[in-house]
């Protein structure tokens, strides 16, 4: 049934604006009675950070902004949902338009710029699916005009520790003003250093993971993941959107500003994760992101070091169904490689990865 509807509704669909479309599908999201799934083979079983996933896939940040919908998107198959990004005042976000669906590239460009419902809001939602299973983390931001940014991300923590699985410092969106200089070695260090001290202090302990851009040289990297390292952090997400506009691109949408996603990121961002996954020394889980949009480009992140796959842009382009089809092909990869489970191919292809230019 899923797959007629998203034969029948996508063309309309992909005519129409790419915000109120998503508008249309957390509405839809909010009201389909959407049955349990079926459950996922136990070769797809991953667990990370402390934490158990029935599979590696994952919603990414952005798809469920303010948390509205986490248990539905458990239904539909995914094996964990990041909500967010949020931030603790409520943020109207950059004026529309600010959402670019590039056909010929399948991609999009976004500039949202942390739209969200803010933290009381949010946190409110998260607390009354409480008891309800599924791993639902949480993507962390600053207010745009806030003074003290690493104060927003440690008021944070405090606010959802008991309410959320695991938290992501997202320093990397290149949607708000002056957000990615936190990623400098010394601001990083000290907003890892003031977040961890947070952790600590919150009512419930929770792993903490730092999500960086692509838009990085290995120097910058070296740097990052040290900081990863040195301050005791459970993971890091590779990655966020790309500013780079690569000269393949043929939508004439590719001018807009705004990170880009989708097809295009995929090449940088899964280099930049074997990358990373090198760098890592099996200190700390990964997360790939950027570009998944099937079976296979999921598990070119596993093989470049991801424990754990996040996608967005592919369930615009390839519609719901997209997430069977995807643990689908895991399966068939792991009985092809002659892997027991998704953890035994993890980093399985990582040195090649980081030669590719």
């Amino acid at each position: 049934m899923i797959r007629l509807l998203d034969r029948l509704s996508r063309p309309l669909l992909l005519a129409m604006d790419p915000e109120q479309v998503h508008a249309l599908f957390l509405a839809g999201l909010r009201l389909a009675p959407l049955p349990k799934p079926e459950a996922d083979d136990p070769r797809l079983a991953v667990k990370a950070f402390g934490l158990s996933f029935p599979n590696p896939l994952g919603a990414a940040a952005g798809m469920d902004k303010n948390a509205e919908v986490p248990d539905a998107l458990l239904r539909l198959g995914f094996g964990f949902v990041e909500a967010g990004a949020v931030t603790p005042r409520p943020q109207p976000g950059n004026p529309r338009p600010r959402a670019f669906r590039l056909l010929a590239d399948q991609a999009l460009i976004n500039r949202f710029g942390f739209n969200n419902d803010g933290m009381e809001r949010v946190r409110a939602r998260l607390a009354a699916r409480a008891g309800r299973g599924g791993v639902v983390g949480l993507n962390l931001g600053a207010n745009k005009d806030s003074a003290d940014r690493a104060a927003d991300y440690v008021r944070l923590i405090a606010a959802f520790a008991p309410v959320a699985d695991y938290f992501t410092l997202n320093v990397s969106s290149p949607n708000t003003p002056g957000l990615r200089d936190l990623q400098a070695a010394a601001a990083l260090d000290d907003l890892v250093a003031r977040c961890v001290e947070a952790r600590e202090a919150a009512a419930r302990r929770r792993p903490l993971l730092l999500k960086i851009a692509p838009d990085i040289d290995l120097g910058t990297l070296d740097a990052m993941v040290a900081v990863v390292k040195r301050r005791g952090l459970d993971g890091m997400v590779v990655s966020n959107t790309t500013i780079a506009r690569p000269a393949t691109l043929k939508d004439p949408q590719a001018k807009e500003a705004g990170g880009l996603s989708g097809r295009p990121l995929f090449e940088p961002s899964t280099r930049l994760l074997a990358h990373t996954y090198q760098r890592a020394e099996g200190a700390f889980a990964l997360i790939g992101v950027g570009g998944v949009e099937s079976g296979e480009t999921a598990w070119a992140k596993i093989e470049a070091g991801a424990t754990l796959v996040q996608l967005y842009s592919g369930m615009v382009f390839k519609g719901l169904g997209l997430i069977g089809d995807i643990k689908s092909t895991l399966l068939a990869k792991l009985a092809e490689g002659g892997f027991a489970q998704i953890a035994d191919a993890v980093g399985s292809g990582a040195d090649r990865w980081a030669r590719t230019k």
